[in-house]
């Protein structure tokens, strides 16, 4: 397991656009899951430890976002040929475990997670209603070994602030988790 940190994308940011297909084949746009007062792109996959610890909390608080305003949407970039536990007949089942009631999709060439700058999973990059990037960075201080509660409270802290049409107060400290799988030939300059 090879813990890395998001790269923090500049604030202000806007939204990159895409256009990426469920494991049902169903296409989804940033349009179709924006929401009116936010949106909260995440990246994360079936096996990463990090997310796992997570997913369940993730999965509870997301749903209480998208009935706020706030659209969510989770992408997996890894590399499902060299990772196939990522792969998309496996995204389904895991999403259903964990609760995921928000779309959870791939990004088989890599180029959404590319445009994102996103470097780990899960990568969290929230924006606001003008598809600003108002937040990134971690969902708590919560580790698989480290003993800490997953309570999502510094991502939840931050979707309040959007919610509220505040800018999110406080340091933003970086995601960390399990590297992005690239693809051969695929892994960006600024990837360690």
């Amino acid at each position: 397991m090879v813990a890395v940190e998001s790269t923090m994308l500049p604030l202000g940011t806007q939204a990159p656009d895409f256009r990426l297909p469920d494991p049902s084949g169903r296409s989804w746009s940033l349009d179709d899951v924006a929401g009116e007062r936010g949106t909260l792109v995440a990246f994360v996959c079936n096996h990463c430890p990090y997310v796992r610890h997570i997913a369940r909390q993730l999965g509870v608080m997301a749903a209480k976002w998208v009935e706020a305003g706030v659209g969510v949407i989770g992408i997996n970039s890894n590399d499902a040929t060299s990772y196939p536990d990522d792969r998309p007949e496996r995204m389904a089942a895991q999403a259903a475990e964990w609760n995921w009631t928000f779309p959870y999709v791939t990004d088989e060439d890599q180029s959404v997670a590319l445009a994102y700058r996103a470097a780990c999973t899960p990568d969290f990059f929230l924006f606001d209603a003008d598809r600003r990037l108002a937040y990134r960075g971690r969902f708590d201080a919560a580790r698989p070994s480290n003993g800490e509660p997953v309570t999502g409270a510094e991502l939840d802290a931050a979707v309040k602030a959007v919610l509220a049409g505040e800018p999110v107060g406080g340091d933003q400290v970086p995601s960390i988790g399990c590297n992005i799988k690239w693809k051969p030939g695929n892994a960006p300059a600024w990837f360690g």
